[in-house]
């Protein structure tokens, strides 16, 4: 704890976010299309390895936050021993999981994205193959999403769910998309939020 200095976390939350929110336009671009590449080798079926992709994005983000909370509690038993300011022992909680963030298991979380996806009843895989051969994508997906919970305010994915009324200010329509529809058929990506305002579209296809 030497080496942190006072409200760290805070002063660096601008560029901090800055470089979350474009990594999560990087991995919309660049992994998330490796891995549908990827199971396309396994799965004719577009619309299902679309669906597989979003629900590992949606459990990516809750097994994230929910290992932050946990990551944070711990932090907040330890340092609280000591605590004697000046800073608040809210802030120093934070600058050292923003200094320690390494010390995030992510590989815990990826194995419980992998089993939730396994029982999630939307979506199927053949049975000789593993939700495993995407995990390059749910690791990144779960590092973003833990480090976006150290800003302040946090980020967030939107809930989504199938048959929704499409948005505009939320999503994007995939080019397959029938674009005079008005409900959702399926989301392709999760749009990213701040204070339930939306900041980064997501994609979503629309049909009759």
């Amino acid at each position: 704890l030497r080496s942190c200095s006072p409200g760290r976390a805070r002063r660096t939350n601008a560029s901090r976010r800055a470089c979350l929110v474009a990594r999560f336009g990087d991995i919309y671009a660049q992994e998330r299309l490796d891995a549908e590449t990827l199971l396309r080798t396994y799965i004719s079926d577009i619309e299902m390895v679309q669906r597989i992709i979003y629900i590992a994005a949606v459990e990516s983000f809750h097994e994230a936050k929910m290992a932050y909370r946990q990551f944070k509690i711990r932090v907040r038993e330890t340092l609280s021993l000591g605590h004697s300011g000046p800073e608040s022992l809210e802030d120093t909680v934070l600058d050292y999981i923003v200094r320690h963030e390494d010390l995030y298991d992510v590989q815990a979380s990826v194995n419980e994205v992998i089993r939730s996806m396994n029982i999630n009843p939307k979506i199927s895989f053949p049975p000789e193959i593993d939700f495993i051969v995407i995990s390059t994508l749910i690791r990144e997906l779960c590092r973003v999403a833990f480090s976006m919970q150290t800003l302040v305010p946090p980020l967030d994915i939107a809930f989504g769910t199938d048959g929704e009324l499409f948005s505009e200010t939320k999503y994007h329509r995939s080019i397959d998309s029938d674009f005079t529809a008005a409900l959702v058929a399926y989301h392709v990506w999760p749009a990213l939020m701040e204070n339930d305002i939306v900041i980064v579209k997501g994609e979503a296809v629309t049909k009759r």
